[in-house]
């Protein structure tokens, strides 16, 4: 099915299919192997808009807005915990008949959500691509400058304050999170989705599921058998590091610089890094994509699914 509507400097209309008890929105541009763009919290595939001109004439450009965020239906019972995205990203996946030669292009949750789906399907993976990731479980001192407190609060009733009301990850964190200033249609693009405080219950429970110290312990479990899995995995990789960055520096980006086959990118940004250096990433992406060789290179070698 598909919306013609468009949002602001998007140039695309979105494409959309039944997911378990609800609806995903997509982006599908382009033909032959299949490009996938996942984003993170808050954001929606709008975050890719000037990054798939560069090269959505290498293959089929597919970008979903998770659910309950972009143009994606709502999670009918609100479950929107990192297990309830992921089988909802794995519904979405078997719809788009993504079998082989995929390649990922991660960023904030959505790296997460990737990580985790490559993992369990090493035999579709053909390479990843990956900014401001999720590697590693954070500790609490893993945080610079007083973060912890922000995030303790987040885990607290302040939350819902802060981010139900307030709407903090539009925003505060968002613009905070970049180096320029969005535009005024930018900024009125990432608001859409969340309208009225219950709509921006999925950007609480998204801030709530980062792994620290342990907690949330099913998340913190995935993303350390993810991450155990990627330090042995020999497909083409390409990191880009963002400077100064935000959640993908210390011991993270270290752990990062440790996996086999991989390209290192550096590029200006803090987290939302796409919208400093869209043609830094594009350019670089393309230079990537075009290197990779015909066939798919990982051999299956799976993580036990928590």
């Amino acid at each position: 099915m598909n919306n013609s509507q468009e949002l602001p400097r998007y140039g695309y209309s979105h494409s959309v299919t039944p997911v378990l008890d609800t609806t995903m929105a997509y982006l599908d541009e382009g033909t032959g192997k299949p490009i996938v763009f996942l984003h993170g919290n808050p954001t929606s595939s709008y975050l890719w808009r000037n990054i798939i001109p560069h090269v959505k004439d290498l293959g089929r450009c597919l970008a979903p807005d998770l659910v309950g965020m972009g143009k994606s239906g709502k999670s009918p019972a609100s479950r929107y915990r990192f297990v309830d995205q992921a089988r909802y990203l794995d519904e979405w996946f078997d719809q788009m008949n993504l079998d082989k030669d995929v390649t990922l292009v991660l960023h904030d949750w959505g790296s997460a959500l990737g990580f985790y789906w490559a993992s369990r399907h090493p035999e579709r993976i053909r390479a990843i691509a990956y900014m401001e990731a999720i590697v590693l479980p954070r500790h609490w001192d893993d945080f610079p400058n007083g973060r912890d407190a922000l995030f303790r609060k987040l885990r607290s009733g302040e939350g819902e304050t802060l981010v139900l009301q307030e709407n903090f990850f539009v925003e505060t964190v968002l613009p905070k999170s970049i180096l320029r200033s969005l535009e005024a249609d930018e900024m009125e693009a990432y608001r859409q989705p969340f309208r009225d405080p219950l709509s921006r219950l999925p950007t609480l429970v998204w801030a709530r599921e980062l792994p620290i110290d342990g907690e949330p312990a099913d998340v913190a479990t995935i993303v350390d058998h993810y991450a155990q899995w990627l330090a042995h995995t020999t497909f083409p990789k390409l990191l880009f590091s963002a400077q100064p960055g935000a959640i993908l520096t210390g011991r993270s980006l270290d752990f990062c610089r440790s996996f086999s086959n991989q390209t290192e990118v550096a590029i200006k940004g803090i987290h939302y890094v796409q919208e400093d250096s869209p043609q830094e990433i594009g350019v670089a992406l393309r230079s990537f994509l075009q290197a990779l060789p015909a066939a798919s290179w990982e051999k299956p070698s799976r993580v036990n699914r928590s």
